[in-house]
């Protein structure tokens, strides 16, 4: 797996591609927004890492950049982890995010959640929740309609009144979440542990952002707020 990695103190550059070179990652790494922009577009990375206070172009303005063209996973860090810092880098496309100084094996360990998104494959949703014609063999059956919008789980594409819709990982792994229980109100802990494979209390804050971006692409009343519980997806 290869990561380009963007952080403009060079200690800390350092320390963080030899602990990921240990795990076995194969690390690019830049020390400003725009050379890490550039070597993005230069190479193929299976997960970018980046700080958000850069010189030239900050993180939030790479991220952004990057969302342009790619969905690949973008994992942010943030030196203070001030609510606008978090806020802005999810707002701007993020899957995640960290506080510096972070301890490896936790940053590893959402590298490893943000790649495993990134390649998951649902199993077939039950057959009540489907909807193609009557003929089509029941294992072959892996589109979800719910309104305009429809799911293909096997070939991973979203469609709202017949248009592609472009999702990043995460965004779309919660989307999947959602329509396996639709109609269901699912709390922002259950979502955490299901999309975001945290085994620990997460920041409520990243289900949020990545519900706010997933109604931005498939409509805002697809997703219903449930007050003082968390979410649901409409029928």
């Amino acid at each position: 797996m290869a990561i380009l990695l963007v952080e403009d103190d060079e200690v800390i550059r350092r320390s963080v591609t030899m602990a990921l070179e240990r795990y076995g990652y194969r690390v690019a790494s830049a020390g400003d927004g725009l050379t890490g922009l550039e070597l993005f577009r230069e190479g193929r990375h299976d997960l970018l890492l980046l700080d958000v206070m850069l010189p030239g172009l900050d993180g939030i303005g790479l991220c952004r950049r990057v969302r342009e063209t790619s969905m690949d996973p973008i994992l942010m860090m943030s030196a203070r982890g001030d609510a606008l810092d978090v806020v802005s880098g999810l707002e701007a496309g993020a899957d995640d995010y960290v506080v510096k100084p972070v301890d490896t094996a936790v940053l590893v360990a959402r590298i490893r959640s943000l790649l495993r998104r990134a390649v998951y494959s649902p199993a077939a949703p039950p057959a009540a929740n489907r909807a193609e014609p009557a003929g089509v063999p029941a294992g072959e059956r892996t589109r979800l309609v719910f309104g305009d919008l429809s799911i293909d789980t096997a070939g991973l594409d979203v469609r709202v009144a017949d248009r592609p819709v472009a999702l990043a990982p995460t965004e779309l792994r919660l989307l999947l979440e959602f329509a396996a229980h639709p109609g269901t109100v699912l709390d922002r802990q259950t979502l955490l542990r299901n999309v975001w494979d945290y085994g620990w209390d997460g920041d409520s804050r990243v289900v949020d952002l990545c519900v706010q971006r997933l109604r931005k692409k498939i409509g805002a009343e697809r997703v219903e707020t449930v007050r003082g519980f968390g979410y649901k997806l409409r029928r």
